[in-house]
């Protein structure tokens, strides 16, 4: 995961000023010397992190936090705040055009994930933004670009306008524009070419596109993992283009995330979206405060709840909350719960986001088995309609008939069969709790493993 070793060395150096009663400058200067060499090997760019450094030693002496009841929390609140303001302070939503289709360009090196990525752009607009997105196929360099993009659109029944490869690119867009407005698409995405490296070329190819349909939105997409090369990737790219943002690929890779923190202070330009994953669905908005607390080991619970919204369907989770406290929550009800919270992605990105997780015993390295979970699925899956919602009825031999049929050992069955009783008296203590005298009735989501 990105960031993970400044993650775990900003922390060490917070909990240290926590615990503080009193905070002298010299305190101060002694943490920031270490955060700032957190951040240098972390990559962050070396004009970032002096500037970065100032700016919290100036406020962190200064009388808002010597005078205040509790000056090691107050340094935190100063990190934590400017943090944020190197990422950008707050989010930057895309521009839409007054005038539609908004036109969305898309430049970047070769590998950088720029096809992929307009695939993902154009999912995200179309199922959380309700958008009627049209994708063109620019590329006309890269071998199977334009095949790569059409298989992406189909996937996602999503347009695609291309051309042959003797096309010229300017001619592709123009076109392609042309058909958005014709078929009332309100988003037109523009796949363009990359090289293996910047030259002057690619530049005037991209420059004659921008002349040609005024883009609203100029987005470089960049590779996280190539670090500080990201950064003199997108202060290039700014100085010919004027770029209006930043999509950050690979950002949930083994990265030391130097240029999510760099790229905005060195180019002003936006990150917008970040890629966490290699899914069609992992690419999200761009927070720098959710991203700054996520940093600090502070969680990022606000993103997890929207995940869930996303996943969740709310009128299967309402009878799903009647049947828990009506206790016929039935083994078809587990595994329909346990497949909308894995379609929110990883479950240890998931616990991650939880406040604090990193300092929960056994939490840090925590890999959830998926084959584990598939094992679970396969062994509900092999049983009746009647033991699903009776699995008192399953006696020994039902028992071996589904260890065969799922490929388990019958010891696997026995301990799901035992662990969903278990869990279906806990959700009886759970959905009727006593307060006061009271009882109380608990609202869901509530993920039964």
């Amino acid at each position: 995961m990105a960031f993970e070793g400044l993650s775990e060395r900003l922390q060490a150096v917070m909990k240290k000023l926590r615990g503080k009663g009193k905070v002298t400058e010299a305190d101060v200067k002694t943490a920031m010397r270490e955060v700032r060499l957190a951040l240098l090997e972390a990559d962050v760019n070396f004009r970032v992190v002096k500037t970065f450094i100032n700016r919290v030693k100036e406020r962190a002496i200064g009388q808002e936090v010597l005078a205040s009841l509790t000056p090691g929390q107050q340094v935190i609140k100063v990190v934590r705040e400017e943090l944020t303001q190197l990422m950008g302070g707050q989010q930057s939503e895309l521009i839409q055009s007054t005038r539609p289709p908004t036109v969305v360009m898309r430049v970047g090196l070769q590998g950088s994930g720029k096809t992929t990525t307009t695939g993902k752009l154009a999912r995200f607009l179309k199922k959380q933004k309700h958008h009627r997105p049209l994708l063109i196929a620019a590329d006309i360099y890269r071998p199977a670009a334009i095949k790569q993009l059409q298989v992406i659109g189909g996937q996602l029944e999503i347009p695609v306008f291309a051309k042959d490869e003797q096309s010229v690119p300017v001619q592709i867009v123009t076109d392609g524009l042309a058909q958005a407005k014709e078929n009332d698409h309100d988003f037109v995405l523009i796949d363009t070419a990359g090289r293996l490296h910047i030259d002057e070329s690619m530049m005037e190819e991209l420059k004659q596109i921008r002349e040609a349909v005024h883009p609203d939105e100029i987005l470089l997409v960049v590779d996280a993992m190539t670090g500080q090369d990201a950064v003199n990737v997108a202060e290039a790219f700014n100085r010919e283009l004027t770029l209006t943002g930043v999509v950050l690929t690979k950002l949930d890779g083994d990265t030391r995330g130097g240029a999510a923190l760099s790229v905005k202070e060195v180019t002003n330009c936006p990150i917008k979206f970040v890629g966490m994953g290699e899914k069609m669905d992992a690419l999200e908005p761009f927070h720098p405060d959710r991203m700054a607390q996520r940093i600090l080991g502070m969680g990022d619970i606000i993103s997890l709840i929207e995940k869930a919204e996303q996943a969740v369907d709310k009128k299967k989770m309402k009878e799903l909350e009647k049947k828990m406290q009506t206790m016929s929550f039935t083994f078809d009800d587990f595994l329909e719960q346990m497949q909308q919270v894995r379609s929110m992605g990883p479950l240890e990105e998931m616990l991650a986001m939880l406040p604090g997780a990193g300092k929960i015993k056994g939490m840090k390295n925590l890999t959830i088995d998926e084959k584990q979970l598939n094992r679970i699925e396969a062994i509900i899956k092999s049983m009746t309609p009647d033991e699903k919602s009776h699995p008192e009825i399953i006696n020994a031999s039902r028992r071996k008939r589904i260890a065969k049929g799922s490929g388990v050992t019958v010891q696997e069955v026995n301990r799901l069969l035992k662990q969903f009783a278990e869990m279906k008296k806990m959700m009886k203590k759970l959905t009727t709790m006593t307060k006061g005298g009271k009882k109380k009735r608990l609202k869901f989501p509530f993920s039964p493993f």
